[in-house]
């Protein structure tokens, strides 16, 4: 698996995220655990089997966490002048006529809501745009057919 860019910020979002599933969610609903059991028959005990359920859902969101920071080198975004799309480059596009503005970060940074969207750099989009210089055009390959873009301008 390749590493993947993230910011020092993105970084850190996602190992607080980790730190509050194992150190506040986890005690919880092992007390829950504790406490159904206590109940006696688990057999038909709904709330030991529905904690024990969400037990699961949030050691493997721990696993997926871990493993994404795993994946992970933290680069810094380089300040100054632009002439190739880089990872934490705001890149704006011509798409039909229309501009569209998006930001190269890593996993956990994503956001693809407000002005500018959030993408991966390891996307479809992300990864055509990566290297880029303004006036290359890029094409990519989506779900509807192609997407044709043009760089505009990078940030």
């Amino acid at each position: 698996m390749e590493r993947q860019p993230i910011s020092r910020e993105g970084y850190d979002k996602l190992r607080e995220e980790v730190r509050l599933l194992e150190e506040v969610e986890m005690p919880a609903v092992a007390e829950r655990i504790k406490i159904a059991r206590e109940e006696g028959d688990l057999k038909e005990n709904a709330e030991y089997h529905s904690a024990r359920e969400l037990q699961g859902l949030l050691q493997a969101k721990i696993n997926q966490l871990r493993s994404k920071l795993g994946s992970c080198y933290i680069a810094e975004r380089s300040e100054g002048p632009k002439d190739n799309v880089e990872f934490g480059a705001k890149v704006t596009v011509s798409v039909d006529g229309d501009q569209e503005i998006y930001e190269l970060v890593g996993p956990g940074e994503e956001d693809y809501e407000g002005d500018v969207m959030k993408i991966l750099t390891t996307s479809p989009i992300g990864s055509a745009m990566m290297g880029k210089k303004v006036g290359d055009k890029i094409e990519v390959a989506i779900p509807r057919g192609k997407l044709r873009m043009q760089i505009v301008a990078i940030e």
